[in-house]
This record gives C-alpha cells, sequence and structure tokens, in this order.
C-alpha cells in the first residue's frame, strides 16, 4: 500500500532512504533547511566505504586516548569545555559503553551491514554506468611507527575471524601495491574489501534517480513542530504550512536532537566537527585510499584530486573553521607523504562538516515506542556515507510493513529512553 512519506533531512541518509521508499512506490517528500546546493557533513568527507570499521567509536581505550588528546588543539579529537549538561550527559554515556562487551556485541552487526551497503553501491554503480565513481581496490591503514603496526596488526587478526579480510604489509609491499605515493610508514594492514568513492558524485546521483521517480523535494524549509494525534504524527508544520503524512522518517543528523526534544524523545547526539582538504592538483596521487592511522587521517584519491581529511571537534551545532585544527591536518600528511609540504594546501579553502554521534557509536535506526508511524535514522558519525544504502533499504521495508533484512535491536531509537 502506497503511503505518504515526510522525510526530514536531506543528507545522503535522507537521500538514501527516499530512493528506496519510492522504490516502493510510496509518495515521498524530503524536506530540508538547507538550500539545494549545501555542503553539509554529506559532501566533503572522505567517501570511505568501509567494512574494515565494525568496531564503534566506543571502544575500550577511547577514553584514555581521549583525554590526552583533547589537551592538544592540533590533536585528531578535541571536546572544547562548555557548560552543557547534555555534552556531560553525552560523556557519561561513552564512558560506559566503551567496553569489550559492547564491541563484541556491535561489530558483527556492524560488519553485517557494512558488507550490505557495499552490494548495494556495487548494484547503484552498475545500474547507473558508475557515476558515484565507486573504486574497490580495498583501504590501508599506514602505521608511522612499530607500535601502532602492532596494534593494527592485532586488530587485523580480529578482524580475520570476523571474516573481514586483512593482510598486514610491510613498507616494500606497500610501495608495490600503491606505487603511486611515497610512504614513510613502519607497515600497514591492507583491507582488499573496502571501497571509496566520490561523495558529491553519489548525493546527485541518489537525488536524479529520486527526483525520476517523483520525489519531492522542498529545500529551505525548517519544520518547526508536529501535530500528534494519539500515538500518531500526522503532520509536520513548516513556515510554508502544513504537510500531512502517512509516515515520518528523521534523518535531520547533528539537528534531529532538536526534534526529538520537542516530541519528548531522548536520542542523545553530539555533533562531531570533521574537516577536510581537497587538493586539485597533487604532486602524487596514490590509486587507493587509505587512513592515517596514529593521525586518525583519511586520505580518498577522487579521480584526479586528493582529499585528506580528518579530527573530530566536539563544539555543539558551530560551523564555524578553526584554524588551528586545519593545521593539524596538514602539519601531519607529510609525515606519512613526505614528498607533501604545507605549500601543497596553500589557497585551499577547508570544508566542514558536523557529524551526528551517538554515545555508543551506534546509528538510531528504527521505529519508536512511543510514535506508531516515526522511524528514526541518525547518529551514523562517520559511517553515514558507508551504511547509507543499507540504512535506506531498512527504513524502506520498516515503512513498507515488512520485516527488516536484519535485527536492529542493538540500534534501537529508544535505547537511552
Amino acid at each position: 500500500m502506497s503511503k505518504r512519506v515526510v522525510i526530514i533531512g536531506g543528507g545522503v541518509i535522507g537521500l538514501s532512504t527516499a530512493l528506496h521508499c519510492a522504490r516502493k512506490g510510496h509518495k515521498v517528500t524530503v524536506l530540508d533547511r538547507n538550500p539545494a546546493r549545501r555542503d553539509g557533513c554529506s559532501f566533503g568527507n572522505a567517501g570511505m566505504v568501509v567494512p574494515s570499521h565494525f568496531v564503534p567509536l566506543a571502544a575500550p581505550g577511547m577514553v584514555k586516548l581521549g583525554l590526552k588528546w583533547m589537551w592538544n588543539p592540533e590533536s585528531p579529537f578535541y571536546i572544547k569545555p562548555r557548560l552543557s549538561s547534555e555534552l556531560f550527559d553525552w560523556c557519561f554515556k561513552f564512558w560506559q559503553a566503551a567496553t569489550p562487551a559492547h564491541v563484541e556485541r556491535s561489530a558483527p552487526l556492524l560488519r553485517d551491514l557494512s558488507f550490505a551497503s557495499r552490494a548495494l553501491f556495487e548494484e547503484l554503480a552498475a545500474e547507473t554506468q558508475n557515476e558515484i565513481s565507486l573504486v574497490t581496490r580495498g583501504l590501508i591503514m599506514l602505521c608511522k611507527t612499530q607500535h601502532g603496526l602492532d596494534d593494527e596488526a592485532r586488530f587485523a587478526a580480529q578482524a580475520v575471524k570476523l571474516g573481514v579480510p586483512a593482510q598486514v604489509l610491510s613498507p616494500q609491499e606497500l610501495a608495490k601495491l600503491d606505487p603511486g605515493v611515497t610512504m614513510d610508514v613502519a607497515g600497514g594492514v591492507y583491507f582488499p574489501k573496502d571501497a571509496h568513492l566520490t561523495p558529491e558524485h553519489y548525493l546527485a546521483t541518489l537525488m536524479r534517480l529520486a527526483q525520476n521517480l517523483g520525489v519531492d523535494f522542498r529545500w529551505q524549509t525548517e519544520v518547526s513542530g508536529v501535530e500528534i494525534q494519539g500515538r500518531k504524527l500526522v503532520a509536520v508544520q513548516t513556515e510554508f504550512g502544513k504537510i500531512t503524512a502517512d509516515e515520518i522518517v528523521l534523518c535531520g543528523g547533528s539537528w534531529s536532537p532538536l526534534l526529538a526534544r520537542q516530541l519528548s524523545l531522548k536520542i542523545p547526539i553530539q555533533a562531531g566537527k570533521g574537516y577536510s582538504l581537497t587538493v586539485k592538483q597533487p604532486r602524487e596521487l596514490p590509486q587507493l585510499c587509505s587512513i592515517f592511522t596514529e593521525a586518525r587521517m583519511a586520505v580518498t584519491p577522487m579521480g584526479s584530486t586528493l582529499r585528506f581529511g580528518g579530527t573530530m571537534e566536539v563544539a555543539g551545532l558551530n560551523e564555524d573553521i578553526n584554524p588551528v585544527r586545519v593545521q593539524g591536518i596538514i602539519k601531519a600528511v607529510a609525515k606519512y607523504f613526505p614528498k607533501f609540504s604545507p605549500a601543497d594546501f596553500a589557497g585551499i579553502q577547508p570544508w566542514r562538516g558536523l557529524r551526528p554521534c551517538s554515545p555508543d557509536g551506534m546509528p538510531y535506526l528504527g521505529r519508536t515506542q512511543k510514535f506508531a508511524n516515526l522511524t528514526l535514522a541518525t547518529g551514523h558519525a562517520m559511517m553515514g556515507m558507508s551504511l547509507s544504502p543499507i540504512t535506506g533499504k531498512l527504513v524502506s521495508e520498516i515503512i513498507s510493513g515488512e520485516k527488516p533484512s536484519f535485527d536492529l535491536n542493538l540500534l534501537s531509537p529508544d535505547r537511552y529512553a
């Protein structure tokens, strides 16, 4: 049965959800607070598809590492001090979640979701003559130090046990695998099932396909309220009037808690600001994407350009660019790719985006108990791009009254209620 579906949020999760819902025959309207030409966290990220990332953000050792890093303004992680009960609550819940038991529960689900997403990316690439610029050559975790390599080697063994192929490589083997770039590293771990794409191409393809199926996009349309009847949300209020709906999907990213608060729903989220710099004519162009392990930086070749991205700055809904954080990225590059220098980044306008981070590092995905026709799809942190296809498919299954392809109990939006 066709339903009127209103999707709040036009980022990568909202677009993927719109396409999958439209493909099931639903009448879909997407509302977004930004103009059509926007640059949110879906656009300037590293574009990685990462089955290798099966450990959630809340993992053992992350609290200690975060406390060490947060005193250095150029470090990969920084929390801007501020008086906020929500920030304190989030940090406490993060500390509670960062346990081996949480990783053991979460890793198989994240692995399965990531592999399902990768398959959907490949289907979309085949359908569109690869308009999304998908490259399925794998990812390298580059380690500057022997200590870092030893840690990644242990992680690689864990990955193999979970069915995620991984191979520890020497500097010589890395140079043979990717001769396009000079590396100064102790070694690395190669994950052949990872992939990457160009985010701008992927988002444009989702929009085109959704529009072809009749999805109605309404830009610069912020939701100011919701009309409730019993256990159902029957309409959303905007400055342009009321929009009725049979189903509502909240995909608002870091802004999702603002509407959730109006509905008395508790979905703890902190915005994690990330930055990227895209070099148009890099002096060297690697063929594979990589992550600088110790620096927590992602590097992705996108056509003839090269994108460097990283940092996690928890500073609220603040989209200002902090030049100190950007300098931290620039300084790290030459440590791993010695042919590069700060001069390569001169004149490049940094991009920034706010990634919605839940305290346990897992997305909020599914129905709420409080409202029979509200589905949440938010809180993906750095995994939004990678998990977007399977997220859209799962939401479309839920809305269509089908049994979801995966058990979503660990992702319940009510887990902090």
